[in-house]
């Protein structure tokens, strides 16, 4: 059952990203993959939930849980891109296969079907904690712990995306640096509330059992990973360093690169 129902998953998100594939050719896009990303791993927890004949507690709470932070993020993100238009990581990305005309080619296995493998990998602990648990179950005290952490990465992610979004819809701070809110805690309080809700989501998922945990935790190891070193602080500090100079420095020297601490000085 475990892995006929992960198939179907699998075949269901490569159904949807061939499908925005097509539509990301024919608007010369793909900047809107980012929307995707939480959009798909709420799917694909709906999709889980959807196959259990009586599904538990604790499945319906992973997927409440998955599908909250998913939709939300995802609406957030298809906002921006709309207001936005084409990310710049994309546009360099993908720049020598444009020029050579291969976009089409390149969109799909160097974008599309990368990010889909990840978005798989990344929310195999809802998945499998939904899918091992289709009996009644208490929610657990571990459970408990978990849903603590998921609200505290809410908190930071959705509070830290208002105040962002308030922030830059105030042309007074073109060129300025947020170092407010939650921003004084954090430089990225967003990412840092991702971190947190999936480590909340695999603690939810290991009170279904270890076992399922242990299979499942490459999903918040490489979150971690690519949050901090890979695409996300990493590369956007990349160019607010070049963009915003000193005023960024400043807020760097002061403020916690990810983990929210009080502010030096």
């Amino acid at each position: 059952m475990m892995f006929e129902s992960l198939a179907m998953n699998a075949a269901i998100l490569l159904a949807l990203v061939l499908i925005q594939w097509a539509i990301s050719v024919k608007i010369d896009d793909v900047s809107f993959i980012d929307a995707f990303w939480g959009a798909g791993m709420g799917a694909l927890a709906i999709t889980s939930w959807l196959q259990l004949d009586a599904p538990g507690e604790l499945a319906t709470l992973l997927m409440v849980m998955t599908a909250a932070w998913g939709f939300r993020l995802g609406i957030y993100l298809f906002r921006r891109w709309s207001h936005e238009g084409e990310d710049k990581r994309y546009k360099l990305i993908l720049k020598k296969d444009r020029e050579a005309g291969r976009f089409a080619q390149a969109a799909l296995t160097r974008v599309w079907l990368m990010q889909a493998v990840l978005l798989f990998a990344v929310c195999s602990p809802a998945q499998v904690g939904i899918l091992a648990s289709s009996a009644p179950a208490p929610i657990t005290p571990l459970a408990y712990v978990g849903i603590a952490i998921y609200a505290i990465g809410i908190f930071f992610e959705w509070v830290g995306d208002w105040q962002l979004t308030r922030f830059k819809a105030d042309p007074a701070n073109q060129g300025q640096v947020l170092d407010t809110g939650l921003w004084r805690y954090t430089r990225h309080p967003n990412y840092f509330g991702d971190f947190a809700a999936w480590w909340g989501i695999w603690l939810v998922c290991a009170s279904a059992g270890w076992g399922y945990a242990l299979a499942t935790i490459i999903g918040p190891l490489f979150l971690s990973f690519t949050l901090t070193k890979w695409s996300g602080v990493a590369l956007l500090e990349k160019g607010l360093d070049k963009t915003k100079g000193d005023k960024y420095a400043a807020y760097k020297q002061r403020t916690s690169a990810f983990f929210p601490l009080p502010p030096k000085g």
